[in-house]
């Protein structure tokens, strides 16, 4: 295990050597396997293909300043930053800006010229900042090796934008998807290194390293649960398929998996601030996911956000929506169920009487379904839906 973690972690240092701090694992060895490259914050292009591409980065930034889709909450900012900052350190974290796009999809994607893009529908599936930090960590190690640099005659950014989005490749066949695809991505050498200076990042960081492998395995679970929800077949060999070019899904879970027991790692237990950053916005991109139509998927994302938080009141709630939309007759009993246990928590969103209503009226329980839908107008008189949900109750 120790030879196999050893080559692991030495295909990433780059040919002029690596420096950096000993890191924090706790056995012999472990600081000098972890180190990183030296790193140089103020880099400027200097051949034809680096100013072409720090170019057009700096285009596609001016116009992502102004995009209506960009969260400019500033804890959420703030949070995101920290958790990059914690990763990479605070040297390296300097160099990027950050921007949190409102597109429910598991991405995050950064530009030769230092901005870095993170979709909602990945803070969304993360269950912790130590996964978060995983993926950031990632991205940043794209960056610091210039991944998008080296090959910019075959593509036009610096992003991993499919790399972690591949899923919706495999399950949806967007066209639109598949076409992106082939202009960013980066090859498999890449990838892996990618993978593994972005372990680096996260074993010499407060969080664990583990954590990179579970988001693998998260991906996984989600790609094969989209699947079964659209009576497809569970992904059991994880091919690589459109993304031949990358390191399957089961190969990177495992080999991040033995790098992370290839050390002895003795931290301080960090308060995860994960689910406090995400309070305000979980039913916000909760929301966003059930629109999706993808009923397997989601019912992965909620019970996976369940598995470490339990069915809090905004994951009942949105569990209701979930099983109300596809609407078979026993999702119905189930979304009633559902709505009424975050009902009774006492601090669910007055929708969920309107859903609970709904649901009811469509299993022909017409007195129990407009008693809920009259509480809703009566908590919500303003509500933009009142003059329909009205002539339900009058029914």
């Amino acid at each position: 295990m120790r030879a196999l973690v050893a080559a692991l972690l030495g295909a990433t240092i780059l040919a002029s050597g690596a420096g950096g701090a000993a890191g924090m694992a706790t056995v012999a060895g472990d600081a000098g396997r972890l180190a990183l490259p030296t790193y140089s914050q103020a880099y400027a292009p200097t051949t034809v293909d680096e100013r072409g591409a720090w170019m057009e980065a700096d285009e596609d930034e001016r116009r992502l300043r102004e995009s209506p889709s960009v969260i400019r909450d500033p804890a959420l900012n703030a949070y995101v930053r920290g958790v990059l900052c914690r990763t990479v350190g605070d040297d390296r974290c300097r160099s990027v800006r950050i921007y949190i796009e409102r597109v429910p999809a598991f991405n995050a994607s950064m530009a030769p010229n230092g901005t870095m893009i993170v979709w909602s529908g990945l803070l969304l599936r993360v269950r912790n900042e130590a996964e978060l930090g995983a993926i950031l960590g990632h991205e940043f190690g794209h960056f610091e090796l210039r991944h998008s640099v080296l090959g910019f005659r075959n593509r036009r950014s610096g992003t991993d934008l499919m790399a972690w989005a591949s899923i919706l490749i495999r399950n949806s066949g967007d066209i639109q998807y598949a076409a992106i695809g082939q202009i960013y991505a980066f090859d498999r050498a890449q990838e892996r290194e990618a993978d593994m200076i972005g372990f680096r990042y996260l074993a010499r960081s407060c969080y664990p390293g583990s954590a990179a492998a579970d988001v693998w395995d998260h991906i996984m679970g989600e790609s094969d649960a989209t699947a079964l929800g659209r009576r497809g077949r569970a992904q059991h060999k994880y091919v690589a398929g459109f993304f031949a070019s990358h390191p399957t899904e089961l190969a990177r879970a495992t080999y991040l998996r033995a790098a992370s027991l290839g050390i002895a790692e003795a931290k301080s237990v960090v308060v995860d601030t994960h689910q406090a950053a995400m309070a305000a916005w979980l039913p916000i991109f909760l929301n966003d996911q059930i629109k999706l139509n993808d009923f397997g998927g989601s019912e992965y994302i909620l019970a996976n956000l369940a598995a470490g938080s339990g069915w809090t009141t905004p994951l009942l709630y949105a569990r209701g929506e979930l099983y109300r939309e596809r609407g078979n007759p026993r999702d119905l009993v189930s979304a009633a169920q559902f709505y009424q246990e975050a009902i009774g928590r006492g601090d669910a969103p007055v929708e969920a009487y309107r859903g609970l209503g709904l649901a009811l009226l469509r299993n022909q329980q017409a007195a129990e379904g407009q008693a809920a839908l009259a509480t809703y107008l009566r908590l919500k008189p303003a509500a933009p839906d009142a003059a329909l949900i009205a002539t339900l109750v009058s029914q």
